[in-house]
């Protein structure tokens, strides 16, 4: 799998579904693309929707296996992370359904952009999505100077 790069801009369908864009479909493992496929969705913390295949999710499943539930700061991940986390359903026309809490999470009405980040893809509201980056767009270089 090459992995999802690139940016694409869609809408929501009447019943809340996104059609992801047929360069990320092209993406996906066969194991996603037939009848009964699942697509992970996590709530993430930065406002945005997370979209991850059940081969990705199974890494991060089993990094989250060897935290302990008695360690008290481990154990509150683990329970923030389950509990932004659904697992649903891709039907055959590639459509996503998200929940009400999923959309009122990431402030998405009926416009998104879709970013393809390697190993997922990251559904934001566009109007969240800018003010993230003009907010940031001064810590771009420096960060991009520390990490590469």
């Amino acid at each position: 799998m090459a992995g999802f790069i690139g940016k694409e801009r869609h809408a929501l369908d009447e019943k809340g579904r996104l059609m992801i864009p047929v360069r990320f479909r092209r993406e996906l493992s066969p194991e996603s693309t037939g009848r009964g496929s699942t697509i992970y969705l996590m709530k993430a913390p930065d406002g945005s929707i997370e979209l991850y295949e059940p081969d990705i999710w199974e890494g991060m499943k089993k990094s989250l296996a060897v935290l302990s539930d008695f360690n008290p700061e481990e154990r509150l991940l683990k329970t923030m992370i389950y509990e932004s986390l659904d697992v649903v359903a891709i039907d055959r026309q590639g459509r996503v359904p998200f929940s009400r809490e999923f959309l009122e999470h990431a402030g998405i009405v009926r416009d998104v952009v879709i970013i393809g980040a390697d190993t997922k893809m990251i559904v934001w509201a566009p109007e969240r999505l800018s003010l993230l980056v003009m907010e940031n767009a001064e810590r771009y270089s420096s960060l991009a100077r520390r990490y590469f």
